[in-house]
């Protein structure tokens, strides 16, 4: 997922989601032009441990 998509997601700016990468929060892949990708179960994963709520 790209941080925009990510940041969606959560209500936050997708410079939350970069500084959430930064401080380990969230683990990223960078492409090769060095833009974060994030995969979306470890997105899910935090969203449920943010919110306590699994997605149906």
């Amino acid at each position: 997922m790209m941080p925009g998509e990510v940041a969606e997601l959560f209500h936050v700016s997708p410079k939350t989601v970069s500084r959430w990468s930064r401080s380990g929060l969230l683990s990223a892949k960078k492409t090769l032009g060095g833009h974060r990708r994030f995969s979306r179960a470890e997105v899910e994963a935090l969203r449920v441990k943010m919110t306590g709520e699994a997605r149906p």
